[in-house]
């Protein structure tokens, strides 16, 4: 409603020249103007900014939402490294497994216990892998935060005990050294028993030219080659010991170091290797200690890798609500 000139110089005249029928005249004009519509601030805040149900804005906030290429590529490179990692782990279960069905110990013919035997690494190795690539695997495709969080705890697990090893290997030499011939004289002794202690023995002496650990009369402290032992193999060494172990050069032969305990050390000489292996297995991993550090940096960068493609999806999953 629009008032004129008049209408208004009268409204606002003062209160005493009112006259009675004037006032009477005005009163529904006052009345008129209390009922007009007035626009509140908060009207005009919510014409600027959009309605709570204006479909514009709710689309612009699902595109601010949704996930970006590059999320999904890192998404699915997460899933491929535990995919392959989860593949590496079950063959080296399988591998171990295998080692254990293969010598009798699963069905519990072996009398030996099984901490000695080396195929109990590889399963041990490949249970842990598995495991933790599994998790990795589910994790990134359930969107689970759970999972991917016990996944990051492992990787970060893993790689503590490894630079810890690598710390007590820089710190503590000589106590290595020692644990080292303590683990070549514990194959020593169990030569005839674990054919796979056998097995590294022979490669070992083979591939250094060298016997038992000290010297070649180390050979006296096992109960087979011992010269007081019964067997046909007293008083004698393994073949790997010998100089030329084989037979018409393709076939071993397994008596060539038969009863060279019984010779001094020049006879002994043109036999079997007069020197031991600690020595030389030391010097070859010193030789090797460059490789080894390669080997373990590369390995460090991959789970390092894995780890940061594990923890960009779990970023991208947390502030959408995940599942646990």
């Amino acid at each position: 409603m629009v008032l004129g000139r008049e209408q208004l110089s009268q409204f606002f005249r003062p209160y005493g020249e009112v006259g009675s029928g004037e006032s009477s005249r005005l009163l529904p004009q006052t009345s008129q103007l209390a009922e007009l519509p007035q626009s509140s601030d908060d009207d005009d805040d919510i014409s600027l900014l959009g309605g709570a149900d204006d479909p514009v804005a709710k689309h612009d906030t699902e595109e601010w939402c949704k996930p970006s290429a590059f999320s999904h590529c890192v998404r699915h490179l997460a899933f491929l490294w535990n995919l392959l990692f989860l593949l590496l782990g079950l063959l080296t279960l399988g591998i171990g497994v295998w080692g254990l069905l293969a010598k009798g110990w699963l069905q519990g013919e072996r009398s030996a216990p099984l901490g000695s035997d080396p195929m109990l690494l590889f399963v041990l190795a490949g249970l842990g892998a598995s495991t933790v690539s599994l998790a990795g695997c589910l994790g990134v495709l359930r969107s689970s935060t759970c999972l991917l969080r016990f996944f990051v705890g492992a990787v970060l697990a893993f790689v503590g005990l490894e630079v810890l090893g690598g710390l007590l290997l820089l710190v503590a030499r000589q106590r290595l050294r020692d644990a080292l011939q303590d683990a070549l004289l514990l194959c020593l002794l169990r030569y005839q028993e674990e054919p796979d202690l056998r097995f590294l023995v022979d490669e070992v002496q083979r591939s250094l030219r060298c016997c038992g650990l000290s010297s070649y009369r180390d050979w006296e402290s096992n109960p087979y080659f011992n010269c007081s032992a019964p067997g046909v193999q007293a008083c004698s060494v393994p073949a790997s010991c010998c100089l030329d172990p084989w037979q018409n050069g393709s076939i071993t032969n397994d008596q060539c170091a038969f009863g060279v305990l019984h010779l001094g050390d020049v006879a002994a000489a043109g036999v079997v290797h007069l020197g031991g292996c600690v020595v030389q297995l030391g010097a070859w991993l010193r030789g090797q200690a460059g490789g080894i550090a390669t080997g373990a940096a590369v390995l460090v960068l991959l789970e390092a890798t894995g780890l940061l493609l594990v923890l960009k999806v779990l970023a991208d999953i947390v502030p959408g609500g995940a599942r646990g």
